[in-house]
């Protein structure tokens, strides 16, 4: 029985994958592989476009910046030449993937020092916390890339897409970070630059393998390296992640302790609750609305309570808009 299930797994394989001769294949990613002129007319415009996008905090500019950037073409050649052992296209994609990336890290830092923003938006703060959902997300992408280039019906352009969206933001935001000094920023993004990198290359290499384009014998190095090297990144990504579960079990407490425990929510509307864990202590900025004022005194009591409620202190921030009756005159 287990013949017959691998027979027809085989099968599987042979009919969903086998599309591109290993010629062919080869030649392609050599050809994406290659540093050329237009690889780095597409670097250049993608992360300056991607960092005008950061410094302004603009998510649309920065989904622009994703559709062009060409850093997925080297990881494929990459990935596939170390399943291979194609020591020439391993290379190619290697020396393609560390100009892209260099290249991309020297504009940004320069337009940071030329621009000089006294501080940044949450478009790049974002990009500076990994965790292991960002790894989910790379492994997805570097999959979509991989079966795209094996099946010729899917468009180029979605793998390249989707793999863009994990690679130049973060790259950008680590020449953001050194412009300012910003050591702990560029860290975040250099992790995440990683483990998105990481993760695409691993799962690039698993849709190669399934596709039957190298044996399990021969893959079973390169798989291990870039198995290792994903593992050592979960450590911090795991820590990440579980302060990101944290934090939001806390401001889901915060909220419900201030409307159900005390007095002065009973007059107040509250609107919308915000909150910034980089700050020390955290800070929670909260909307409402209020016939009366909310005054320095209520805020030091309901700080006081928060801290006993949670176990660690808060600094409450409110922006109160005050609630005004108007009734029509009543003529005698």
């Amino acid at each position: 029985m287990a013949t017959n299930l691998r027979q027809r797994f085989q099968d599987f394989r042979y009919k969903q994958f086998q599309k591109l001769e290993l010629n062919q294949i080869q030649e392609e990613l050599n050809a994406e592989s290659t540093l050329d002129l237009s690889y780095i007319i597409l670097i250049v415009s993608s992360c300056t476009i991607a960092t005008f996008g950061l410094l302004s905090n603009s998510a649309a500019v920065i989904i622009g910046a994703m559709i062009i950037a060409p850093l997925m073409l080297p990881i494929r050649g990459l990935a596939f030449g170390a399943l291979q052992g194609n020591i020439t296209l391993f290379r190619k994609g290697l020396v393609s993937l560390c100009v892209g990336t260099l290249l991309a890290v020297l504009i940004s830092w320069c337009l940071g020092m030329l621009i000089r923003l006294p501080s940044y938006g949450s478009e790049i703060s974002a990009r500076s916390e990994p965790n292991l959902l960002d790894l989910g997300i790379a492994v997805a992408a570097g999959g979509i890339s991989g079966y795209a280039k094996l099946e010729p019906k899917i468009s180029g352009s979605l793998a390249g897409t989707a793999i863009a969206v994990a690679l130049m933001p973060p790259i950008c935001v680590i020449g953001l970070g050194l412009a300012q000094l910003n050591w702990s920023l560029s860290l975040g993004a250099t992790i995440l630059y990683s483990t998105n990198l990481l993760g695409i290359a691993l799962s690039c290499m698993l849709i190669f393998l399934l596709a039957g384009y190298t044996s399990m014998r021969r893959a079973s190095k390169p798989l291990f390296w870039a198995l290792g090297l994903t593992a050592i990144l979960l450590l911090p990504l795991g820590v990440s992640f579980t302060r990101l579960i944290r934090q939001a079990q806390l401001s889901t407490n915060v909220r419900r302790a201030l409307l159900n425990k005390t007095v002065t929510f009973q007059r107040l509307e509250l609107l919308k609750i915000d909150s910034n864990w980089l700050a020390n202590p955290p800070e929670i900025r909260l909307n409402v609305r209020a016939k009366e004022p909310v005054t320095p005194r209520q805020v030091q009591l309901l700080e006081a309570f928060v801290e006993r409620e949670m176990g660690q202190p808060f600094t409450l921030i409110f922006e109160v808009g005050q609630v005004e009756e108007v009734r029509r005159e009543v003529s005698n």
